[in-house]
């Protein structure tokens, strides 16, 4: 059965490059009846915060996938350490005595020349003065010993990028344990993924080459080595990674649930960054997703998410995001719509039986939940403002008499249906020497403060006589 990770380290919100590896790995999962796992890498102490693992657990959480198994690092250091000293047991790793300060002069010194390697001093060191220096309390670190083997290469097939390979000379001898005793980032994601039995490792592309290192690990144990598949990198318009320093909110998942996304709008969105199902769809359920995806269909460039100074959105995301919320079941977005206006404090004058039908209405030119707040504000509270353009439909010569006229004979008709409103309407017109046109216009600004809108006699019976009269009388 495949087992996949994701490993996100809690040093801040959870970035959008991170969602879209998450979604990778669980998509693949579900294809292939795999467990999900969850493994926050927090061995950092120094730069991993709790409120930066509660921001990645409200990103992940809203997405609404799930995981199988969870685990956290910093529960596990008896094991990474224990797995360190087996390899240094095996003669593949040795205590490096040298002082921080005289190990950063060797490698700027060696800055110009050629790539840093390793203390040849340290590496060639006896087993005898090792632990006798060992035992009399110096400080080191464990580092791997990489083979210096003429012509050697280290040699993996990625699921995406191909072939790849570097030569062990171009790989310093990196650090297993640092002199705190605390396991590095190589150590601690080898280990757990060798004990937690990771078939497919899915990840950024900018972890390919630490592979080369981590081969070497799981060669040094004797294990088998998992699938190696890396993502594109997320990139900003100007072709720039995308980073948080850099971009700020623009890379938050979050960005996009405060924005009134959908979570799977956003999940389908992610999905197209990098990964293509080959048949031009855009617009896919997750059933769908899961059904589609596959390693073949990722892209080895780079995948671009537009966003301005002004917009941190990205416009195709909108525009996916609108595509569901018109199209998926009304009775799965009036509980989505109900939350989002509880949460910017607008009410609810409608019953749960007429609600859906309201949503249902509504929903056709909105792409975002806030949308409902905003575009539609005026069909549930009386506090709404009235743009310029619709003040101008109010201010047409013989509007505002027109809209008082029709306020008072709807207050006196037997029905109220968007036959008798229009009707209604084209009598008080007739008689006024009015085009139809002024009050369809003016009735809809007085009504919503909009000049645009669902059907204009459908806005009518949307917001029901009481509301209707009340506000063309107040024109």
């Amino acid at each position: 059965m495949p087992r996949v990770r994701f490993a996100p380290s809690p040093t801040g919100y959870l970035h959008i490059g991170s969602a879209r590896t998450f979604i990778f790995n669980w998509l693949y999962a579900r294809r292939h009846d795999g467990a999900m796992i969850l493994r926050i890498d927090d061995t950092d102490v120094e730069r991993n915060t709790q409120t930066s693992l509660d921001s990645i657990f409200d990103g992940l959480k809203w997405l609404g996938l799930g995981w199988d198994e969870q685990y956290r690092q910093s529960e596990r250091i008896a094991l990474h350490q224990e797995t360190a000293w087996k390899i240094f047991a095996a003669g593949m790793a040795y205590r490096d005595f040298t002082p921080a300060h005289q190990g950063e002069e060797e490698r700027g010194e060696e800055a110009g020349k050629a790539a840093w390697l390793f203390n040849r001093e340290m590496r060639e060191m006896s087993a005898e003065e090792s632990e006798r220096r060992a035992a009399a309390g110096e400080p080191f670190v464990l580092r791997f010993k990489v083979p210096r083997d003429e012509g050697r290469q280290v040699k993996f097939h990625d699921a995406v990028y191909g072939p790849q390979a570097k030569s062990v000379n171009d790989i310093e001898d990196f650090a297993l344990l640092r002199s705190t005793g605390m396991p590095t980032y190589h150590m601690a994601s080898c280990a757990d993924d060798i004990d937690l039995k990771i078939t497919q490792i899915i990840r950024g592309q900018d972890h390919l080459s630490n592979t080369f290192k981590h081969i070497l690990i799981f060669d040094a144990l004797g294990a088998g080595l998992p699938e190696f598949a890396h993502l594109p990198l997320l990139v900003a318009p100007d072709g720039a990674k995308l980073s948080k320093r850099k971009h700020g909110p623009v890379v938050s998942v979050m960005t996009y649930e405060a924005a009134g996304f959908l979570a799977h709008g956003y999940v389908n969105f992610l999905c197209l960054l990098g990964w293509s199902p080959k048949n031009d769809r855009e617009q896919m359920s997750r059933e769908e997703l899961v059904a589609a995806f596959s390693f073949e269909g990722i892209n080895r460039s780079n995948a671009v998410v537009n966003f301005s100074e002004a917009n941190p959105i990205d416009p195709k995301a909108a525009w996916l995001n609108g595509q569901h919320l018109r199209t998926m079941p009304v009775e799965e977005v009036v509980p989505l719509v109900k939350a989002w206006l509880e949460r910017v404090g607008l009410g609810m004058p409608y019953t749960k039986e007429e609600l859906p039908a309201v949503v249902d209405l509504l929903r056709q030119r909105f792409t975002t939940l806030n949308d409902f707040a905003t575009l539609s504000r005026a069909y549930f509270t009386d506090d709404y403002e009235t743009i310029p353009g619709a003040m101008e439909k109010l201010n047409a010569a013989g509007a505002r008499e027109g809209l008082r006229e029709l306020g008072a004979r709807l207050e006196a008709t037997a029905e109220f249906t968007e036959a008798s409103v229009e009707a209604e309407l084209r009598k008080v017109a007739e008689e006024s020497g009015l085009k139809a046109g002024v009050l369809i216009n003016g009735s809809r600004a007085a009504l919503t403060g909009q000049t645009v809108g669902p059907s204009a006699f459908a806005v009518f019976t949307a917001l029901g006589r009481k509301r209707v009269i009340e506000r063309l009388k107040k024109v």
